[in-house]
């Protein structure tokens, strides 16, 4: 299998974006291959949930390679909901392993704000499973409600650390230059304060407004390539070492323990696996904080720390920004924001740019390991991601 590296990386900003949804796509993809200092390209996949339903846009990948210019170059769109970004760098990674392209630009684009809030959860809402759940009025925010109050009371999270999580992150995302949410927030602001209620009202109880990701429009992009292309690329080496991959029962309430993550803790071991390292020897891991509650808890699964210790390792500093393991310097989904298909290739943007020295003012200190899970459904399709920078 051959090694598989990212030459290039482009972003947007996130937030809302008036721009068509193939434009937001290409963007991303000019600045890639900017920063590789390629030209062309073997085959093109791109990440996308909504473009049919929410912007009337199909055969979006071949929009996008013509609005880049790159024809003859073959592509296709990968949708696996909010874990499609990271599905498609799995599927770009592959076809470099395998020997079947050299050089394959991965785009992740959204633009969710072209409807309301209502239709983007409605939206949204078809994720869960249609006969079981979605007929109901059952919603991502609803799951992750209940989910929440089980994990409070097995664990004792508290309502204290979900806003922990919430402040941690959009202070990162206040030193990201592409993040959705530019607004510091504070604990008294948001949960102890006589105005907290208002600036801060339950959306699915226990979850409040600032426990949730923003609806967010943006593209993302990284170009992965094969081991004699990366050496001629004047970018340091910064190899996709890990892939992992799995599903869970899709009903949440027919899972064993409604409170474990399966997927996410065994496509976290087949990526750690693959790549050769453990969970300890990671230095910056972006995870999916769609809700407050789910870095947590993903943190756990994944192997950073014990079952049911996650909120205490976030007490004691050790995942902030300066703190022994950086979790979502980006502001994460939180803060950076959260356009479903372009969440899993921004994850992997960050990952790349802190690997390589280039986050600026929320640059991790001596980061050579980094790792990425990217969230599907209600935690049943997980894609998880290992990048180690090969000085």
């Amino acid at each position: 299998m051959n090694k598989v590296y990212v030459a290039g990386i482009g972003i947007t900003t996130f937030g809302r974006l008036e721009f068509p949804l193939s434009e937001i796509g290409a963007y991303p993809g000019m600045m890639a291959l900017k920063d590789a200092g390629l030209k062309q390209i073997d085959h093109l996949y791109v990440a996308n949930m909504g473009g049919g339903r929410v912007n009337h846009q199909t055969g979006l990948a071949s929009a996008i390679i013509d609005t880049l210019s790159l024809t003859p170059a073959s592509a296709a769109t990968v949708e696996n909901g909010p874990a499609s970004g990271a599905s498609a760098i799995k599927a770009g990674f592959a076809a470099v392993a395998s020997g079947l392209h050299d050089v394959v630009m991965v785009v992740g684009a959204e633009r969710m704000r072209e409807v309301n809030n209502l239709e983007a959860t409605d939206f949204v809402a078809t994720l869960p499973h249609p006969i079981a759940e979605y007929v109901y009025g059952v919603t991502l925010p609803s799951l992750a409600g209940m989910f929440t109050r089980l994990y409070m009371e097995k664990y004792g999270v508290t309502s204290r650390h979900l806003a922990m999580v919430a402040v941690k992150n959009q202070t990162n995302a206040l030193l990201n230059p592409f993040a959705h949410i530019q607004q510091p927030i504070t604990i008294e602001g948001i949960l102890d304060s006589p105005e907290a209620m208002t600036n801060n009202p339950y959306v699915a109880d226990p979850l409040r407004f600032f426990d949730c990701c923003p609806v967010s429009d943006g593209g993302a992009c990284v170009i992965l390539v094969n081991e004699e292309v990366a050496r001629t690329v004047k970018r340091p080496m910064v190899r996709l070492a890990g892939v992992g991959q799995a599903t869970d029962t899709h009903a949440v309430h027919e899972r064993e323990e409604p409170t474990d993550l399966m997927a996410v803790r065994r496509a976290a071991a087949t990526s750690f696996e693959m790549a050769g390292v453990e969970p300890k020897d990671v230095d910056v891991a972006e995870l999916h904080d769609a809700f407050t509650i789910l870095e947590i808890v993903e943190s756990e699964e994944v192997g950073f720390f014990k079952k049911g210790e996650g909120h205490i390792a976030l007490e004691k500093g050790e995942t902030a920004l300066k703190g022994k393991l950086p979790i979502n310097p980006s502001g994460g989904l939180k803060g950076k924001g959260h356009p479903v298909g372009a969440t899993g290739v921004a994850q992997a943007h960050e990952i790349v740019a802190q690997l390589r020295g280039e986050a600026d003012k929320r640059q991790v200190k001596d980061a050579k390991v980094g790792f990425t899970c990217n969230f599907g459904g209600f935690g049943n399709n997980v894609v998880c991601l290992t990048f180690i920078r090969e000085d």
